[in-house]
């Protein structure tokens, strides 16, 4: 929200220095993003008058005028507007100033041959409005020479970011009161003046939807001049970022942007019969003030006549019966809506406004009367006219929230001594009623506070989060038992050992597009689809890791990068029995782009592979403590990889530790990625835990005695035996004494068997005590065939 330091003194009497109001919003909660001094801009722009004007010679449309600064010789400036003349006042930009407009330097130039120096300008041209048919008249007691900026009253300019829980601070007054409160000045009271209306309403206003409008007022003022609003109203408006368009909705504007109160204003001629607040009928259309029409439904409250929707109630109004420039009878509306009736349209609409964000934080329902005064005020002051009684339909719910409060609650949830007559002074000046027994009756407008911690907030808040000191916590003797659950002791020991292995963290969004997550969605139970959505692209909760870290690799590669290697350790989401939530603890791995560079030896850089995606599985399984000799390499990683380049790890026929391998093109396709990429996927939530606890003691390091024994044995095998179960037969012959085992030769071809193959396999043997004889070597060679047998293995003669 932005709004100027003038604006501000409106309502607060201060001798505030903007940094010391500044620091202070900081202070309290208010985040203050930007200050900016529109003097700054408007540096090297005078006050000046024109002594003389003749025409161009040598350009129709140009004039030559010579115009004083109050100093020095007078200035001869080329000027194209139609009402330059003698004797006029207006603002002149020296050489060396900056156009605000456009960022364009002025200089002392030649146009078509007559020297100009500077330029005289225009309302636009100084970002002050969108008039730019001629440059600025000031009035005739302008003081020739005075900066401009001094003279026009340039005021810096706060963008303050509100939260959502405070829509009290939507307007400067709500900011106003906070700083009061603080001590940073004494706040004014609200000035809504006294008007009594001259003959009954001739417009019948009723509620027939009162559970999204439970208020409904307004008033009709007759004999309005809808002009241009004072220039004050204009540049406080500038300054919050509102253009004016006229000085009724100017004065709507001022309202909302000064007490976070919107309001609405129709045409009366464009009107007929009743104005009703109602549920919109399923088809129902109307065009917004943003010239785009909306089809509505029977959730959404509008307001109407009998001939049809004119106001989406909260949020905009309708093309057809706003004010224009010949207006002359005006109907006020000012109403209470209900904020998550308020949300909920517009979200359905896509539809956003300024009123949309009060209404759906919640606006102050006890400001109906007063907001209807200030509004009528304003249009009778700048527009004239005559105003008609207000009709209240409906009550807004103003029934205050009674807290039992107890100060000594200060201390132990805010941490700070803070006294009881400080507390009093600072819940008052918030505009809380403290009574006997600290009985806090709280203001309509403060949704925020449900409870006791709430006013313990407020009054930390104001009194100084920088004055509550930092105090360690209690500390037990001894050495502190460890606090991490194994489930984080496994997620460090991966995060560690993936880092190590040249691996970049990556943390993405937990939401995804819906055809993203359905692409990886099968076999796990149903997606969770958000009812409530930031955006449409953050629609389903991920049912993989891997759609975040190939987004995140294409916008490396979208950037020039040639390789990513990417994994995140976070959760996958399912909706489990019944509907209940089902997360699973989950890292994934992308290997996308470049391995390896180009180079003399390969000519072309090299891609990653199903091979390199294993190898990762394997040592990051290890790390995480899964029993990696013990897995079964098994075919059904799942569509989104390539059927042929990927694999699943396996515990048993059923326990899937980890899928591996290349993704599918089908995959790269709908991801809008160029290949190759390979990645990974471990389930940490499938990994057996240890037996035993943990501890934080090392195993003592216990080496062999005796030297290793190495023997090879070449098998003929079915030609479609995977080599790992092979391998794995092997280990298992004699588990006591064989310690390693590894294909080291695949040979197919003259000499084997058609359908078979012939593989070499290298074990090595670990003596105990005392080495071992010929016969227990034969012992063991003869139990490995025998095992290897089982998978219609036979040793090769």
């Amino acid at each position: 929200m932005k709004f100027s330091l003038e604006w501000l003194k409106d309502y607060l009497e201060t001798e505030a220095s903007a940094a010391q109001i500044a620091a202070a919003l900081n202070a309290i909660g208010h985040e203050v993003e930007a200050i900016e001094d529109p003097a700054e801009r408007l540096a090297g722009f005078r006050v000046a008058e024109v002594l003389t004007a003749g025409p161009h010679p040598d350009a129709d449309k140009l004039q030559v005028l010579t115009v004083s600064i109050g100093e020095g010789d007078p200035l001869q400036v080329v000027c194209g507007a139609p009402n330059a003349r003698v004797g006029m006042k207006g603002v002149l930009g020296l050489p060396g100033a900056v156009v605000p407009a456009n960022g364009m330097e002025l200089r002392k130039s030649a146009i078509r041959g007559v020297e100009s120096n500077g330029m005289m300008c225009s309302v636009r041209e100084l970002e002050l409005g969108d008039e730019h048919s001629g440059i600025i008249e000031l009035p005739a007691d302008a003081p020739v020479g005075t900066a401009f900026a001094d003279y026009h009253g340039a005021s810096p300019v706060f963008d303050v970011a509100i939260t959502p829980n405070r829509p009290d601070c939507m307007g400067v007054y709500g900011i106003a009161r906070d700083l009061a409160a603080v001590g940073l000045g004494t706040l004014k009271p609200v000035a809504a003046p006294e008007i009594e209306g001259t003959g009954a309403c001739p417009v019948e206003i009723r509620i027939d939807d009162a559970e999204g409008c439970p208020a409904f007022y307004g008033r009709v003022i007759r004999g309005v001049r809808n002009g241009a609003s004072p220039e004050w109203m204009q540049r406080r408006l500038l300054a919050a970022g509102q253009r004016p368009i006229s000085a009724i909705v100017d004065a709507t504007n001022y309202l909302m942007l000064a007490y976070g109160r919107p309001a609405h204003a129709y045409d009366l001629a464009k009107l007929t019969g009743a104005m009703v607040a109602r549920r919109a009928r399923a088809g129902e259309q109307v065009l917004a003030l943003n010239e785009k029409t909306y089809t509505l439904d029977d959730t959404m409250t509008v307001i109407a006549d009998d001939a049809g929707v004119h106001d989406i109630a909260g949020i905009m109004g309708g093309e057809h019966s706003g004010v224009s420039e010949g207006t002359t009878d005006i109907l006020l509306e000012i109403a209470y809506f209900d904020p998550v009736r308020i949300g909920v349209t517009g979200r359905k609409l896509g539809l956003t406004s300024d009123a949309r964000t009060r209404f759906e934080r919640g606006v102050d329902p006890a400001f109906l009367d007063d907001g209807l005064a200030l509004l009528t005020g304003l249009i009778l002051e700048i527009c004239g006219g005559e105003a008609s009684e207000i009709v209240r339909a409906g009550a807004p719910p103003v029934t205050p929230k009674v807290l039992a409060f107890d100060p000594a609650l200060t201390r132990r949830l805010g941490g700070i001594e803070i006294a009881e007559a400080e507390q009093r002074r600072i819940l008052e000046a918030l505009d809380f009623r403290v009574g006997d027994g600290w009985q806090v009756t709280c203001p309509p407008r403060r949704h925020d506070i449900e409870g006791p911690a709430d006013l313990v907030e407020e009054v930390v808040r104001i009194h100084g989060l920088d004055k509550v000191e930092s105090v360690a916590l209690p500390r037990a003797d001894g050495v502190a038992k460890p606090t991490a659950t194994p489930l984080q002791q496994i997620e460090r020991k991966v995060r560690r050992t993936a880092a190590a292995r040249g691996l970049n963290e990556a943390v993405t969004w937990s939401f995804l597009p819906e055809a993203d997550a359905d692409h990886f969605a099968e076999g796990n139970g149903g997606l969770w689809i958000l009812e409530n959505p930031i955006s449409e692209d953050m629609k389903a909760m991920r049912p993989s890791l891997l759609p975040g870290l190939l987004a995140a690799a294409k916008r490396n590669a979208d950037r020039g990068a040639a390789g990513s290697r990417l994994f995140e350790i976070g959760r996958r989401y399912f909706r489990g029995q019944g509907g209940a939530s089902d997360e699973r603890p989950t890292l994934g791995v992308i290997l996308a782009g470049e391995k390896t560079p180009r180079g003399w030896a390969t000519g072309k850089a090299q891609g990653g592979d199903a091979y390199d995606a294993k190898a990762e599985a394997e040592a990051l399984l290890e790390a995480a403590g899964a029993p990696v000799g013990n897995l079964m390499i098994m075919g059904e990683a799942g569509p989104q990889f390539h059927p042929g380049q990927s694999a699943t790890l396996r515990l048993g026929p059923k326990n899937v530790l980890a899928r591996f391998g290349a993704l599918h093109p089908n995959t790269l396709k709908a991801f809008d990625i160029e290949g190759p990429v390979v990645a990974v996927e471990i389930f940490l939530d499938a990994i057996p835990a240890k037996k035993g606890g943990g501890t934080f003691a090392r195993p003592a390091y216990a080496p062999p005695a005796l030297q290793p024994v190495t023997r090879d044995f070449a098998f003929l095998v079915p030609a479609d035996l995977a080599a790992g179960d092979l391998v794995r037969a092997v280990k298992g012959a004699d588990k006591q004494t064989i310690v390693d085992a590894r294909v080291f030769d695949v040979f197919a071809g003259q000499g084997v068997p058609e359908g078979r193959k012939s593989v070499a396999v290298e074990v090595v043997l670990q003596p105990g005590e005392k080495s071992f004889t010929d016969a227990e070597i034969k012992a063991i060679s003869d139990r490995i065939v025998a095992a290897a047998g089982k998978q219609g293995a036979e040793l090769r003669a």
